[in-house]
């Protein structure tokens, strides 16, 4: 008899575990499970190009429909989880209907953290993380009005970014004392808070929202220290978290996320999962982490997919992650926690292309490239040889970055 693998969750892992299990050998049922109208679409864009009406929804896809139909992949789409029955090896939807599996894949990946503050009801005040979301923002989009962003991480920067270009009046309010506080060097915040300062965005740092204000539809935003901005739109972007509940309840092991091992298996041996949802060991940085990019969620689909197929392929990738903002890609190759030297090649204080390297014990570490897609390139090579490096030539741009390597 043919057997069913399911995967819930219709995200970037699902995309690429799905055709990765015919590739691997799979000849039973696939049936993936998508709590929206979408097959698995681009993320990323949705605070770039979409937002500015760059791309629309279909142009999104990371497949179309005939790539699945080839591998003969069943679409439900508008459906949601609602348990998993391991003893019975079944998932019930939240619609009442049972589905058998002999295999299942989790692929929830992350929702957006919520707050709870006085008037966040109010019309006009948004989260982004789905293409819902960005319909919804677009609709109080208009030159000239507005915006307020919670957050200035790299979402709350690209939507900044994107409403700009839109001809919208942007200002910032972040808690911390610098943009990006969490995830890269003071260097790299006081770079993009000039760059965003010279497109017209006005920037708080240092400030805490208390609420907002209006009637029906939000009109400012109110902070701790009695400020007051003036919002037609309202963007909130204060981190994710991972979609943990269902594989909680159905008794996998949580730490952080999903715990997997490096082949993207569950304590259940029937059971794997991929993508933003997972705590996984990296052999690189010799490591258990959570990642919310991309790149992992793919490359860890194609462990998954094998695994289910009874063969070990190791997941053990470099991290990486890249951000748009204007005219700047920013590529960050590898991660930057523990550093203990950072070394600027190229003109941040002036320029808009240059390269960051972070160093722990003279050895690269991670490597913030801005416009500097050879630095990348080298950088995550530089990355995995882990040898000693010469801070002084890393920031001599008269080396080539291919002369790094030698």
């Amino acid at each position: 008899m043919s057997q069913t693998c399911i995967i819930i969750g219709a995200s970037h892992a699902a995309a690429q575990l799905a055709p990765s299990l015919r590739q691997e050998g799979w000849e039973g049922k696939i049936i993936v499970l998508g709590d929206e109208a979408y097959l698995p679409y681009h993320r990323p864009p949705l605070s770039k190009d979409f937002m500015a009406n760059d791309k629309n929804a279909e142009e999104l896809l990371i497949r179309p429909q005939t790539a699945y139909d080839k591998f003969n992949i069943e679409f439900k789409l508008g459906v949601r989880a609602e348990t998993i029955n391991r003893d019975h090896k079944t998932v019930t939807l939240e619609s009442g209907e049972v589905l058998n599996y002999d295999k299942l894949a989790i692929c929830t990946g992350s929702r957006v953290r919520t707050v709870s503050l006085p008037g966040v009801e109010l019309d006009g005040i948004h989260y982004l993380r789905d293409i819902a979301d960005v319909e919804g923002i677009k609709e109080d989009v208009a030159p000239g009005k507005s915006a307020v962003i919670v957050g200035g991480g790299y979402i709350g920067l690209e939507t900044a970014a994107a409403l700009r270009k839109q001809g919208m009046q942007v200002t910032i309010l972040e808690m911390a004392p610098r943009v990006l506080a969490r995830v890269t060097a003071p260097e790299i915040s006081e770079f993009y808070t000039r760059v965003h300062t010279d497109e017209g965005v006005i920037i708080k740092t240092g400030i805490a929202v208390a609420g907002f204000e209006g009637d029906k539809h939000v009109e400012r935003v109110v902070c701790a220290d009695g400020s007051q901005f003036d919002a037609d739109l309202v963007v909130i972007g204060v981190g994710i978290v991972p979609n943990i509940e269902l594989a909680e309840a159905a008794g996998l092991e949580i730490e952080n996320g999903i715990v997997v091992d490096e082949y993207a298996r569950t304590n259940d041996p029937d059971i794997v999962s991929a993508g933003d949802c997972t705590y996984h060991p990296n052999s690189i940085y010799g490591i258990r982490l959570r990642l919310e990019s991309v790149p992992n969620a793919s490359d860890q689909a194609k462990s998954a997919a094998a695994s289910i197929c009874g063969k070990d392929k190791l997941y053990s990738a470099l991290p990486w992650f890249w951000s748009d903002q204007y005219d700047l890609k920013l590529q960050i190759a590898g991660l930057s926690q523990g550093y203990d030297q950072l070394v600027v090649r190229g003109d941040k204080d002036n320029g808009r292309s240059f390269t960051a390297f972070y160093l722990k014990e003279g050895k690269l570490i991670s490597a913030d490239c801005v416009n500097s897609p050879q630095e990348f390139m080298v950088s995550k090579r530089l990355i995995l040889a882990g040898k000693v490096l010469d801070p002084a030539k890393l920031a001599d741009t008269e080396v080539a970055p291919k002369d790094l390597l030698v």
